[in-house]
């Protein structure tokens, strides 16, 4: 990685990155999600049962009028500064996660984070992700299988994955970063066969200059993630499953910000057989639609 590459990188600023995590989020969306999408009775319910967990506690805790403005005066500020989706992911997801997958048979799922990106350049199925010439960082080779649950092979499944550079940034969420550097959309075999090379990732903090920043410095938290992948895993007539691949020996497994690290997740990582960086395999079982 050349210099110039790793000076724009640092550039990035919370605000830049809650931009493209929103844009990112209402194009998913088509901007269409809202409380229309959901009865009346459910809204009535979780509406009520939150607002009467935060009366519950604002009077254990005997919150004072400070400690209330200074409340309001963050929840504005998370607005302007565009972090509503860096918020809720890092905070919330792992639960509204963990509810929706908790059926599955299969793999096991993770959040999706704030910087998924759709349409990511489709790959063979022994592929080589989009890279700099010159990009730092260990070479990975990161191959396995996909089946359905019980272990038929699924041909042709969709293998989509995208993951921070050597610096702890991603590609479109950091200025000097191409495009697609490190995404991709890699199609399996006709037996479910996949063999991606990439790059290990690095553990980085989550951005600290704006809003949520002044959270957890405030609270005397930390900002950091464990390095991971983070991948989504789909074929027709199987239910597609967000997840994120973690490294062992991380630091931040135990105490990830956002509590997304499950042992079920961890990666046996191994020197590569070509005697270039590592190697490693996780297979996916897809549960049926």
């Amino acid at each position: 990685m050349t210099d110039q590459n790793t000076d724009d990188e640092t550039q990035a600023r919370a605000a830049d990155s809650g931009a493209g995590a929103t844009a990112a989020f209402q194009s998913k969306t088509g901007q269409g999600a809202g409380l229309e999408d959901v009865t009346p009775e459910r809204v009535n319910t979780l509406a009520t049962e939150v607002l009467t967990a935060v009366h519950d506690t604002i009077r254990k805790h005997k919150v004072t009028y400070a400690e209330y403005d200074a409340l309001k005066a963050w929840l504005i500020s998370v607005g302007e500064d565009g972090e509503w989706p860096l918020f809720l992911d890092v905070w919330v997801e792992h639960v509204v996660e963990e509810v929706a997958n908790e059926d599955r048979e299969g793999t096991k799922g993770s959040i999706e984070g704030p910087y998924y990106v759709p349409n990511a350049p489709e790959l063979a199925a022994d592929a080589t992700l989009p890279m700099r010439e010159d990009e730092s960082g260990t070479a990975l080779t990161f191959q396995g299988q996909v089946t359905a649950v019980g272990g038929a092979p699924i041909p042709g499944a969709k293998v989509e994955i995208w993951q921070a550079d050597a610096q702890g940034f991603y590609s479109q969420y950091a200025p000097g970063i191409p495009e697609w550097n490190l995404r991709g959309t890699v199609i399996a075999d006709e037996q479910g066969r996949y063999q991606i090379g990439t790059l290990q990732p690095a553990p980085y903090q989550i951005p600290t200059d704006g809003s949520c920043g002044k959270l957890i410095a405030a609270a005397g938290w930390h900002a950091w993630r464990p390095a991971h992948l983070h991948l989504k895993v789909s074929a027709p007539g199987c239910q597609l499953i967000t997840t994120q691949l973690y490294f062992p020996g991380d630091p931040h497994n135990e105490d990830d910000i956002a509590s997304a690290v499950k042992p079920e997740l961890m990666l046996d990582i191994q020197p590569a057989e070509s005697g270039e960086g590592n190697q490693t395999t996780y297979n996916f079982e897809l549960d049926p639609a």
